[in-house]
């Protein structure tokens, strides 16, 4: 099958994605974004009681519902208190390596819906200053917020409209170069949120159905576990679109499409992790089948949760996953074409 694939809406959404705020429980800007992407090709969106975005397409077997599931949540910081001197403390939303956000540039989002933006420290920030500078652990309990305003003590944040929870984003650093790496902050997951979306464009430009019908869903609770816990009962398979990561053990790279065989909690189902694995050498994809240590996946949180469905889960190769991660335009391809065999073929 000749598949026409426009890989320019593909970076450009993806850019788009990246650049919308969206960690950990924090759906207000992301939401509207997919409801309007969906509309650019003709699509309703849907949601359950977790705010998870829906697509649902109809396919030739109307007997048979399967789920796509890439996750929008995306690591992030919440305020745990405003320290006397105005400093902000911070929790971690879903695993930051806070090595990796020192000198980061952060958003606060407050309720009421004004930003503020600051900068990422430790508390013993200045080599200058403080013997401990270089060796210090950075952790939940030595890393601080400092605010881009004139503020020097609680009152005066508090006074901004700032309070314990509000969510705090942090910049991406979205990048192309010009022989197709992509660098950025949150390609785990919204390059695979993009591969979703630019498989429905290539239903609708080359007026494709699917195998059987087929929910592409977007949660926003993955980084901490339970995004695909909730699956409605007419899901027999959840097809989990996640980063594969990249390290010693691994087969993966970031031209190419991981399968994920096993995670952290299980193997995945072996008949559809098989068809994925025979989809990938059918259409002649740069692939690796893999085993993964510390990672999950939607899927693995829908079996766990005791969904009666088989799980799989397939992306792409991610160098350096929950900081400043690195994929290429290739591994985005090889996971957009697997994609489309599963859901042209089931």
């Amino acid at each position: 099958m000749e598949l026409q694939w426009n890989w320019n809406y593909l970076t450009e959404v993806m850019k788009e994605l990246i650049e919308t705020p969206s960690p950990v429980s924090y759906y207000e800007e992301i939401n509207p974004v997919m409801e309007r992407l969906a509309g650019e090709l003709g699509y309703e969106v849907s949601y359950d009681r977790k705010h998870t975005v829906y697509i649902k397409v109809p396919g030739k077997d109307r007997s048979k519902t399967v789920c796509v599931g890439a996750h929008l949540d995306t690591l992030g910081l919440m305020v745990k208190r405003i320290d006397a001197d105005g400093m902000i403390r911070v929790r971690n939303l879903g695993g930051i390596n806070f090595n990796s956000i020192e000198g980061e540039t952060a958003t606060i989002h407050t309720r009421s819906g004004r930003t503020y933006t600051g900068l990422v420290a430790c508390q013993s920030h200045s080599v200058h200053v403080f013997d401990d500078a270089r060796s210090l652990t950075r952790d939940e309990n030595t890393m601080m917020i400092i605010l881009d305003e004139n503020v020097h003590s609680k009152e005066e944040v508090k006074a901004l409209g700032i309070e314990n929870g509000d969510i705090i984003s942090l910049e991406p650093h979205f990048t192309i170069t010009e022989n197709g790496f992509i660098k950025s902050r949150f390609i785990d997951d919204k390059a695979c949120a993009t591969c979703s979306l630019a498989v429905l464009k290539l239903l609708k430009d080359q007026k494709l159905t699917p195998a059987c019908d087929t929910w592409f869903v977007f949660p926003h609770y993955e980084e901490i576990g339970h995004g695909g816990s909730y699956v409605p009962a007419e899901v027999s398979e959840y097809v989990a679109l996640d980063i594969g990561v990249i390290g010693p053990d691994h087969n993966g790279k970031e031209d190419r499409v991981s399968i994920c065989v096993k995670d952290n909690f299980s193997p995945y189902d072996r008949e559809l992790t098989d068809r994925l694995v025979k989809k990938a050498e059918a259409w002649g994809l740069n692939y690796a089948a893999d085993v993964f240590y510390r990672y999950g996946t939607d899927g693995s949180a829908a079996v766990r949760a005791g969904n009666n469905l088989v799980a799989g889960a397939f992306g792409m190769g991610t160098f350096c996953s929950h900081g400043v991660e690195r994929t290429h335009m290739d591994g985005v391809k090889n996971t957009a074409i697997l994609l489309a065999a599963y859901v042209l073929e089931g």
